[in-house]
C-alpha cells in the first residue's frame, strides 16, 4: 500500500476530548502519524493541505459493534463496501460483530477478516470473538487463541446462552485471561417471539411484544455473574429505564461493567414502529418515551460511555415481508455521527461530550489507543463542517443497506474529509 502522504489540516477547530482539547489550531500528519499539533515542525514540507477553516477536526470515531456480512452473507453486504460506508461517516475504526459465516471462533477466520480489510484500507476492523463454539451457547470458545490472534473482546451476539452456569464458566475464562465480554442482556424466555416492545403500539398493531423486563432480568443476572467471577463486562444495546439504573449501581458499586446505546434508541420510539414501519424492526425494540429519555439522560451522565451504530445492513427483501417476519436491523454506520450531532441540537450534550461518546468513550472500554490525537497517535481523523444542512437520501448511501428509517431526514453536520492512518480515504466531492 502507498505510504501515507505528509499533511498540514490548517485553521480547524480541534476538538479531541480524551486530551480535553478544544481549540483552533493545525496539525501535522506523517508517516500516518500526528507529528505536531500547533506550530510547524523545523523542515516539515507537506504533500496535501486541508482548509479546515470553520470545520471541526476530531479523532476518527471509533465503532463498537457493526455487523460486516464478510464471511458468508455477501448478498447482504462485505468487508469493502461498509468500510467504505465507515469512511464517509467519519469512522476509522469499528468492531466486526461475530455472527460471520463462518462464526469467529477460530483464527483462521480472524485471519481472513483482517487480510480483507487491510485490502479495503479504509478502516481499522477490530474482530469480536465468540463466547461460545458457533455461537452455539454451550461449548465455550478458545478464547485464549481469540485473543492471541488479535480478538479484542468476545461475545454471544443476540444468541441464547443454554444456561446460567454456562455464561458463569465463560465469564470465569474469560477474566482469566483479561478479555473483555460484550453482552446483550435478554431473557430468551420472557421474549418469546415478540418483535416490539410490549405496549399500546404492539396492542394496536395486533404484534407480540418484548416486555422491558425481558432486558432487565438479564441485567440483573449478568451483574451478578460479573460480580460472582470478576469479569470485565460491557452491554451492548441497553433500551430500558430499569436497566440502566441497575447499572449506575453497579458502576458506583465498583463493578467493572460499561455500556453502550444504539443511537437510533436516542432518537426514535415505540410510536415510530406505527403503520408497520419494518425499517424500525429493531433488536432490542424501540421502547417508550420515558425510556429514551433515561438513555439519554444515561449518556449525559457518562453511564453510557458510548453510542454505537448497531449497524445491520440487509438486502431489500428482508424488509419486504410482514412486519414480525422481517430481518431486525438498520443500516446505521452513515447516521451515527450525525445523530449523535443531533444530541447536541437537542442540547442533551455539549459537542465535546458528544463527540466523546463516538470516540474516546468506545476506545476505553476497548483499552486501546485509538480515539485520540496527541502526538504520535495514529492519524485517524475526522473532519466536518458543523453546519452544512443535508438530506439523507437512498441516493447518498454508500453502505450496500439500505434499511433505515431516516432516509428523508434532515440533518446538520455533515464529514468532509476521513484520513486513516494518515491517507485520505474519504473526501465529500
Amino acid at each position: 500500500m502507498k505510504a501515507a502522504p505528509r499533511t498540514a489540516i490548517l485553521n480547524g477547530r480541534l476538538i479531541d476530548p480524551a486530551n480535553a482539547i478544544d481549540e483552533t489550531t493545525d496539525i501535522y500528519v506523517a508517516e500516518g502519524r500526528i507529528l505536531a499539533i500547533g506550530e510547524r515542525p523545523p523542515g516539515f514540507e507537506a504533500e496535501f493541505f486541508i482548509d479546515a477553516l470553520d470545520k471541526i477536526v476530531c479523532p476518527g470515531l471509533v465503532d463498537l459493534n457493526t455487523h460486516l456480512r464478510e464471511p458468508g452473507q455477501e448478498h447482504k453486504a462485505t468487508i469493502a463496501s461498509e468500510t467504505a460506508a465507515a469512511a464517509k461517516a467519519g469512522i476509522t475504526t469499528l468492531c466486526c460483530a461475530p455472527d460471520t459465516d463462518p462464526v469467529i471462533d477460530t483464527p483462521a477466520v480472524i485471519e481472513l477478516i483482517r487480510r480483507r480489510a487491510k485490502q479495503s484500507g479504509k478502516a481499522m476492523v477490530l474482530p469480536i470473538g465468540a463466547l461460545t463454539q458457533g455461537l452455539g451457547g454451550e461449548i465455550i470458545s478458545e478464547m485464549a487463541a481469540l485473543k492471541e490472534a488479535g480478538c479484542v473482546a468476545v461475545s454471544n451476539v443476540h444468541r441464547p446462552l443454554k444456561n446460567t452456569l454456562v455464561e458463569r464458566r465463560a465469564l470465569e475464562y474469560a477474566a482469566t485471561y483479561g478479555l473483555l465480554v460484550f453482552l446483550r442482556p435478554e431473557d430468551q424466555h420472557l421474549r418469546d417471539n415478540g418483535c416490539v416492545h410490549e405496549g399500546p403500539v404492539a396492542t394496536r398493531l395486533g404484534l407480540p411484544g418484548i416486555p422491558s423486563a425481558a432486558e432487565c432480568v438479564a441485567v440483573a443476572r449478568d451483574l451478578a455473574l460479573a460480580a460472582q467471577t470478576g469479569a470485565r463486562i460491557h452491554f451492548r444495546g441497553i433500551s430500558a429505564a430499569t436497566s440502566l439504573r441497575m447499572i449506575r449501581r453497579a458502576q458506583g458499586d465498583g463493578l467493572q461493567v460499561s455500556a453502550d446505546v444504539p443511537a437510533h434508541q436516542l432518537h426514535l420510539t415505540e410510536l415510530d414502529v406505527d403503520q408497520f414501519n419494518s425499517q424500525c424492526h429493531v433488536m432490542p425494540p424501540l421502547r417508550t418515551l420515558q425510556d429514551r429519555q433515561a438513555l439519554r439522560e444515561g449518556v449525559a451522565a457518562g453511564v453510557i460511555s458510548a453510542i454505537c451504530s448497531d449497524h445491520q445492513p440487509h438486502e431489500p427483501d428482508a424488509k419486504l415481508v410482514p412486519f414480525p417476519s422481517t430481518a431486525p436491523g438498520i443500516s446505521a454506520l452513515e447516521t451515527l455521527l450525525p445523530l449523535t450531532l443531533k444530541l447536541v441540537e437537542d442540547g442533551v450534550l455539549s459537542l465535546s461530550d458528544a463527540l466523546a461518546r463516538v470516540t474516546a468513550g468506545p476506545a476505553a472500554i476497548l483499552g486501546i489507543a485509538a480515539g485520540r490525537l496527541g502526538v504520535g497517535n495514529s492519524a485517524d481523523i475526522c473532519i466536518f463542517d458543523p453546519e452544512r444542512d443535508w438530506t439523507f437520501t437512498e441516493d447518498s448511501m454508500i453502505s450496500a443497506g439500505h434499511n433505515s428509517p431516516f432516509l428523508g431526514w434532515r440533518f446538520t453536520g455533515q464529514v468532509t474529509h476521513t484520513l486513516f492512518e494518515g491517507r485520505i480515504v474519504y473526501r465529500h466531492s
